[in-house]
């Protein structure tokens, strides 16, 4: 351990103007900043007509068709609502189709002059490098993994001599009492063991005031003035040394670059379905990241992490507004699309730099946890409505808006194509069915036909080209990777790799439909106005039991045992065309069990199934990571009424913990309160004599708000006679030293 003083302290506040330490006047990279331009407009155009041109020529050719076999049969309402709702599936099909296509072309091609390494000099020296903030807003997160990733960075940064250009900031908005105190112990034991005081700075929120958008604008305002670069990390992102440097680089190469969105791969993951997320995010997502590229070249995205962001026009222009209304639905739960757009809006370049290495998050453990997860972003995203003609922004970033909006309005979309489909072929069984169409006028008759001869087999060729475009991308990926002998190694051999894919393929169908039942829920639920609490992202591995399952799944096996007798009282034919969409939802509780199973996902490690580059032949970060997480010893349990309170007990137990606390409380005033009487006085008394669970969050949240409060209690359970303590301290007491002991002794790096 370090015996530097411990230094609570945040750098100084410096909102109006850089500090001048840190405010780095790019000299060294003067070169680069003439150079010719990655993208010019003719070029920008030519690549964007063939791009939605390809996507619109696909859609109107597909509708065409569609509508002609309706047209051979007869139009009426119901028909005439299917080719409505056939028109944007189609598009959105058409539009990932083509994605992938023009990502393979780049990457068999091999060289691709726009993207935005390119400015990458041959050599980087560190120390010309500016200061830049290393931002992660956290909230209710595990702490362990939480500092375990950011003691991987900072090894990593020490590694190539970087360290001294970068500041961390760990930006709480937790409410949960002992998360509270356990990131604060956390962040003095890791500053000790890496020598981080004065690097490493904490902070937490007394009111978590727009969630995580807030959380950064706060930081912002009080701390951005000093930087010209902010790096924003989620409490699950892993990034190598080499890549914030080159961040940072890339940044200096162009002033007119405000952010730059690294293309992070899944990684970690334990159980199966975390596992079959992982694989399709490192084995397909390379040439969607590229074939994206391709389109929105230097108009791109934001996803609200594992990326760089020029503070100065961030301060200045990205300021998210109210929305219409009132109360919290006025506030954006997803924050990074808009501030790409408006980014973009003031003339700064927002640049995905896909073929970047070295970015890593991590992704829900479960199906279950992928829905809750959903559900926020579909809130965020739905919000996005309001913008999609917002005066000043750019087409590209109104279409970045509309995709995010249809990404989730697609799952209603779906499911009403499903059912007038079924509608329609229900009522073409009932007797007398045609007589009634044809009175009510919506019939016109086959003679109109467009006379093409091969017409019997059009249905077919249709389905064939959907199937086609819903396929070929996963078939064009693998191929990416069979062509390289040392990238298929790490994906398990051209064998495995291709059943791994078949896996992924037969599994994605399954979890499909219930994917959009869930999405069609939250759709209609934001539509109703029902409230979506923001909540902690479960990234640990958690098991989904029977009761979780059927209660989470049980409208789903319903509608699909009613959907499966009604089509098999339509036609046994129509059964089994509707069994892909139909036997998702009948085995949605199995299947969620299956895919949180720890026994199923090692009988896919052992067979070397789903592995992916990350597990095979990881980096030197991923690696570590992965070792000190499963090479941390379990403490020794306490009774579970101790766990409950762990953070609480920590904090009045532990004199560091407390005294750090305390140093961390923000004092009105300027002074620390330590008298504790009336509302205070009765709390302290009540906790002391019947334990914690006596408290609510809330009255917990209040003491430890309270400096004298804290300081009290600490003196307070250690002099008083044990007789005049609640049992539940006393348990404490006897426990605690074993407890802390062994998590210092496990801490050690």
């Amino acid at each position: 351990m370090s015996d530097a003083p411990l230094s609570t302290e945040l750098p100084p506040v410096t909102p109006a103007a850089e500090h001048a330490e840190h405010a780095f006047e790019a000299g060294a990279w003067d070169a680069t900043l003439t150079a010719k331009p990655l993208v010019t407009p003719e070029r920008r155009q030519r690549r964007r007509f063939l791009f939605f041109s390809a996507v619109v020529l696909i859609t109107a050719l597909a509708t065409a068709v569609f509508g002609d076999i309706l047209w051979s049969l007869h139009f009426s309402a119901p028909r005439v609502l299917l080719l409505v709702l056939f028109i944007p599936l189609c598009a959105m099909v058409a539009q990932g189709f083509v994605q992938a296509c023009a990502g393979y072309l780049v990457l068999a091609r091999g060289h691709d002059s726009t993207r935005i390494t390119s400015l990458l000099p041959n050599t980087i020296q560190p120390d010309q490098l500016p200061v830049t903030a290393i931002v992660m807003p956290i909230y209710n997160e595990n702490v362990r993994e939480v500092y375990e990733g950011l003691r991987v960075i900072y090894h990593s940064l020490s590694r190539m001599d970087a360290l001294a250009r970068f500041d961390f900031f760990i930006l709480s908005d937790s409410n949960d009492p002992n998360k509270w105190i356990e990131e604060e112990a956390a962040w003095v034991e890791l500053c000790k063991q890496v020598k981080g005081f004065g690097r490493i700075f904490y902070r937490r929120r007394r009111m978590p005031i727009n969630r995580k958008s807030g959380n950064i604008a706060d930081f912002c305002r009080r701390w951005g003035g000093r930087y010209r670069y902010m790096l924003v990390l989620d409490a699950d992102s892993l990034m190598a040394g080499r890549t914030l440097v080159n961040m940072v680089a890339l940044m200096e190469a162009d002033p007119r670059v405000g952010i730059i969105q690294s293309s992070p791969v899944l990684c970690g993951g334990v159980t199966p379905f975390a596992r079959l997320m992982q694989f399709a995010s490192a084995a397909y997502g390379p040439i969607f990241s590229a074939g994206q590229h391709y389109w929105q070249l230097d108009e791109g995205n934001y996803w609200g992490h594992n990326a760089i962001i020029r503070l100065k026009p961030f301060i200045e222009h990205c300021g998210l507004p109210d929305l219409p209304g009132g109360g919290a639905a006025t506030k954006y739960m997803s924050h990074d699309y808009v501030e790409a757009a408006l980014m973009a809006k003031f003339g700064y370049k927002v640049l995905l730099a896909y073929d970047l290495p070295g970015s890593f998050e991590g992704g829900p453990p479960t199906l279950i946890d992928h829905a809750k997860r959903d559900l926020r972003w579909c809130r965020g995203n739905m919000q996005h409505a309001w913008l999609l003609f917002a005066k000043g922004f750019r087409p590209m970033s109104r279409l970045h808006l509309g995709l995010g909006v249809f990404s989730y309005v697609s799952s209603l979309l779906w499911l009403l194509f499903l059912l007038a489909g079924t509608f329609l072929w229900y009522r073409s069984t009932v007797p007398g069915a045609m007589v009634d169409v044809e009175s009510t006028g919506f019939i016109i008759r086959s003679a109109h036909r467009l006379q093409w001869p091969w017409l019997d087999l059009m249905p077919l060729y249709l389905f064939g080209v959907m199937m086609t475009m819903l396929f070929l991308p996963k078939i064009l990926a693998t191929l990416v990777i069979l062509k390289r002998a040392d990238l298929c190694r790490r994906f398990g051999g051209a064998f495995r790799l291709v059943c791994s894919v078949l896996i992924e393929q037969v599994v994605a169908t399954l979890i499909a439909p219930i994917q959009m039942l869930f999405g069609t829920v939250f759709v209609v639920s934001v539509w109703l106005g029902r409230t979506v609490h923001w909540t902690t992202q479960n990234r640990d591995f958690a098991g989904v039991d029977w009761r979780e399952a059927m209660l989470t799944h049980w409208s789903h096996v319903l509608i699909g045992l009613a959907w499966s007798l009604l089509a098999l009282r339509i036609s046994p034919h129509f059964l089994l065309w509707m069994s892909p969409v139909l036997l998702g939802m009948v085995l949605s509780v199995p299947l969620s069990i299956l895919l949180s199973h720890q026994g199923f996902s090692d009988l896919l490690r052992r067979a070397r199934l789903l592995v992916t580059p990350t597990e095979t032949l990881p980096c030197r970060e991923v690696a570590e990571y992965t070792q000190r997480l499963s090479a941390y010893e379990e403490v020794v349990p306490p009774p579970q009424a101790l766990w409950l309170h762990r953070g609480f007990m920590q904090v009045i137990l532990d004199p560091l913990v407390n005294s750090v606390h305390v140093a961390l409380l923000r004092q009105r005033g300027g002074k620390t309160d330590h008298e504790v009487g009336g509302y205070y006085r009765l709390l302290v008394e009540r906790v002391l004599k019947e334990g914690p669970a006596a408290l609510s969050k809330r009255e917990q949240m209040a003491l430890l708000l309270h400096p004298g409060v804290v300081l009290d209690l600490h003196s307070r359970i250690w002099l008083q006679p044990d007789r005049e303590l609640a049992p539940w301290w006393r348990v404490a007491m006897s426990q605690y030293n074993l407890m802390s002991g062994r998590q210092v002794h496990l801490l050690q790096p």
